[in-house]
């Protein structure tokens, strides 16, 4: 047994499936897994741009990075994107469900579209793509091995969620923080139901990165988006890269069920509750 990095941390052969992987964390997330030897695919709705990030990171490697475009609301697209990485791949190992989108707008104008949209992709398509690829990630367990001691090297699901669906968002996001905290509970459900067949289930749950989702309000409200974390910074393509890379290989073999703020602490700052006290 070593419990060097280099052994706790290694993913270099595995198979990963990251959607939305063209821009912003998906593309965080597969660089890092490229950069680490992983075989990557990345879907995302735009053919120019999936084509291009698939270039950029192949060139990077060691890893390879392979584009499937598919627009996940669409369900027939979904079977199509399983369909392409089955001919090619007989085991998933990393499943990244990072594919998701946002939308505000008051209480009183809040449209019934938005919550249609954002509870098919951000949640239902979750349940959607995992249950199509179940065959391929029981393969992938399968290939990791069940010992006496139990499954040391699972397959994993990776779902992305939000700080937004841990905590009552300021901003009048009421279908984007609703499917956050539903795919949370969505994935705590299938690892409860399939860490026995040696596949895991965790979410992320991410506070603000860079990426064309938070790009406005970053630009609007930056300011005060860092005053709320307590580290003081957004987070890097470096923190949300990791959390997956822990996730994915032996160091975090064992962790199912749960939800790992990567948020640098903006849902535990006690800001305002230092504030109050001050006040006593």
């Amino acid at each position: 047994m070593s419990l060097s990095a280099e052994n706790l941390f290694n993913v270099k052969g595995k198979v990963a499936l990251v959607t939305g992987g063209s821009q912003g964390i998906g593309k965080m997330i597969a660089t890092g897994l490229v950069q680490n030897g992983v075989k990557v695919y990345i879907s995302a709705r735009k053919k120019a741009e999936c084509d291009k990030t698939a270039q950029e990171l192949t060139k990077l490697g060691p890893g390879t990075c392979i584009a499937i475009p598919a627009d996940l609301q669409d369900l027939n697209a979904v079977k199509r994107l399983v369909e392409e990485v089955s001919r090619n791949e007989k085991a998933l190992h990393i499943l990244v469900n990072n594919a998701g989108a946002a939308w505000g707008d008051g209480i009183d104008s809040y449209p019934d579209a938005a919550f249609t949209k954002l509870l098919t992709l951000n949640v239902q398509r979750v349940f959607s793509l995992t249950q199509a690829l179940l065959p391929l990630l029981r393969e992938a367990a399968k290939q990791g091995g069940k010992g006496e001691n139990g499954w040391n090297d699972p397959a994993r699901i990776i779902n992305i969620g939000s700080v937004e669906g841990e905590r009552v968002p300021r901003g009048e996001t009421y279908a984007y923080s609703a499917s956050k905290a539903a795919v949370a509970h969505l994935s705590r459900h299938i690892a409860g139901r399939l860490g026995g067949e040696g596949i895991t289930s965790n979410t992320l749950a991410c506070g603000p990165f860079q990426s064309k989702m938070m790009a406005e309000t970053l630009r609007t409200q930056g300011d005060s988006i860092v005053a709320n974390v307590p580290l003081g910074r957004i987070g890097s393509p470096e923190d949300v890269a990791g959390a997956v890379l822990y996730l994915s290989s032996r160091a975090g073999a064992y962790i199912n069920g749960a939800t790992i703020a990567v948020d640098g602490g903006s849902l535990v700052n006690f800001r305002n509750g230092q504030n109050f006290a001050a006040k006593l």
